[in-house]
């Protein structure tokens, strides 16, 4: 793989060399998988299970060469249908090296649906597609799991923010797919999600079809030592260093979440006749709140105007333990209990704050930083 100009990714997946830690979570997904174990990995967003993901399929492809690793990001999909045009997609894209014997395969396979094939206009690379009515959403999915189980390989599939199913207008996704995967012997699953509680519901409660289904496992930050020695690997071929108290702040002002450090060495790595020091943490991150600025503008003005004082006032805050307590209802003088009650309830379900044993906190650490400025 080509060099990257600046090796601190900001999205998406580029390779082991790009990749800071994990070592325990990635064997660990690894073994389960190979002994034939389900997963569920749940963990806030921002904090690194895609890149986890794709880490661990990068290593599975290596170990069983013979394997085929599919992921599957269902975040935006809002109904079967969706899901059935997606997942038919991906698996047919993956099947096959070849893309036109892929497409061969899959028109004799698939009954009563037509794939196409297009071609992505910057790299060229193939992808697959069919136009399915509501009513044929079901038999594709089942096509799709009997198409998997027929081709005999050896298969793990990770659908991504798996919790999405619950949203869809359609109440059997859940019980849909369970029915499926039991019944496809070559294939193990990563489910991975975001919104802990549902999750958590998902598979741990008797009511839903994939109780005690899969091996859980959570996603904690990356270690700060190890966070700090990645960086250092790179900062030294610029003839930096990052010194253990600069980072500390840094990691600190993020709670250390994967993305949020990222970003921020990143805009560092931009500059390489600056010193490592908070000065230029902090020009840094005034170069990304800017970046950002109309965005979260207009996401402000979006909320309501008690949605807007609770938002700013627990940013403000940094973390609340008790964000109806009286002290601090008055220190930001918030609306009325039930009206801070319902802007509470609202933010959350919109994912604007996250809440943890250790209390509420603004779920995007740069919007936080963004609105304690706007206040101040």
């Amino acid at each position: 793989m080509k060099r990257l100009n600046n090796p601190f990714v900001e999205y998406g997946y580029k390779g082991a060399d790009y990749f800071c830690d994990r070592e325990q979570e990635t064997e660990e997904l690894l073994r389960d998988l190979h002994n034939e174990s389900n997963v569920a990995l749940i963990s806030p967003r921002r904090l690194g299970k895609s890149g986890l993901i794709q880490h661990v399929f990068d290593a599975m492809r290596t170990r069983e060469p013979e394997s085929v690793c599919i992921y599957i990001d269902i975040l935006h999909t809002k109904n079967q249908t969706e899901f059935a045009e997606l997942f038919f997609s991906r698996v047919i894209a993956a099947m096959d090296s070849n893309a036109q014997t892929a497409l061969r395969k899959a028109a004799q396979f698939f009954k009563g649906i037509r794939p196409t094939m297009s071609f992505d206009e910057f790299n060229g690379s193939p992808s697959f597609s069919i136009d399915i009515q509501p009513s044929q959403e079901q038999s594709t999915i089942e096509q799709t799991f009997d198409y998997i189980a027929k081709s005999g390989k050896r298969c793990y599939i990770a659908f991504d923010e798996f919790q999405q199913i619950t949203e869809y207008p359609e109440k059997g996704t859940e019980a849909l797919l369970r029915s499926m995967i039991q019944f496809v012997p070559n294939v193990w699953f990563i489910f991975s999600g975001s919104r802990q509680h549902l999750m958590t519901e998902m598979f741990l409660s008797e009511k839903h079809p994939f109780y005690l289904a899969s091996q859980m496992m959570s996603l904690n930050v990356i270690d700060e030592k190890k966070y700090l020695a990645f960086a250092n690997r790179f900062f030294k071929e610029q003839e930096r260093e990052m010194k253990d108290e600069d980072f500390h702040y840094l990691y600190s002002l993020v709670d250390g979440q994967t993305w949020y450090v990222q970003e921020i060495l990143h805009q560092l790595y931009e500059f390489p006749d600056s010193p490592l020091d908070r000065q230029h943490i902090n020009l840094s991150i005034d170069r990304l709140l800017q970046k950002w600025s109309i965005s979260y503008s207009g996401l402000y003005q979006e909320l309501t105007d008690n949605q807007a004082r609770v938002l700013t006032a627990i940013a403000c805050e940094g973390r609340v333990k008790s964000p109806m307590g009286k002290d601090f209802m008055q220190k930001y003088r918030l609306p009325a209990l039930s009206s801070t009650r319902q802007a509470l309830q609202s933010l959350t379900q919109q994912e604007k704050i996250y809440h943890d044993k250790q209390g509420y906190i603004v779920y995007d650490r740069f919007l936080g930083m963004w609105l304690r400025r706007l206040r101040n």
